[in-house]
């Protein structure tokens, strides 16, 4: 059984409270992406495909249970990620990026290549 909670999106575009605002695609966009853990879940998903939650507890150091659950949540509320229920005995589920969290791959690039070329870490730290 598979059942997933991605919705279909036809016409290709996440409404917008700022529509229309030239700072609009900025602000929104950090809006989805800007939370602490939510372009880590998407590089993990990026580079690993599809995976179940304790996968991503494990391929993510530091987050807690509840972090990566609230996180893996609004990530879908905001269509960026789809949780497919696998099997009910044992319950599994399986987290994987739509469409549009596929799309966000140029930008946590982006992201990864600026901090590689201006952050360092601090002295004494193997």
């Amino acid at each position: 059984m598979v059942e997933s909670t991605e919705q279909p999106d036809s016409v290709g575009q996440l409404e917008v409270w700022c529509a229309g605002e030239e700072w609009c695609p900025v602000t929104t966009t950090t809006s989805l992406i800007g939370k602490k853990w939510h372009p880590v879940i998407i590089h993990r998903l990026i580079e690993h495909g599809p995976s179940g939650f304790n996968e991503l507890k494990e391929d993510i150091d530091g987050i807690s249970s509840k972090v990566l659950s609230d996180s893996l949540e609004d990530l879908s509320e905001n269509h960026l990620v789809t949780r497919e229920v696998i099997s009910e005995k044992p319950f599994r589920v399986r987290y994987s990026l739509t469409e549009h969290g596929r799309s966000l791959e140029p930008v946590i690039d982006a992201m990864r290549d600026w901090g590689r070329e201006h952050l360092a870490e601090p002295d004494g730290v193997d």
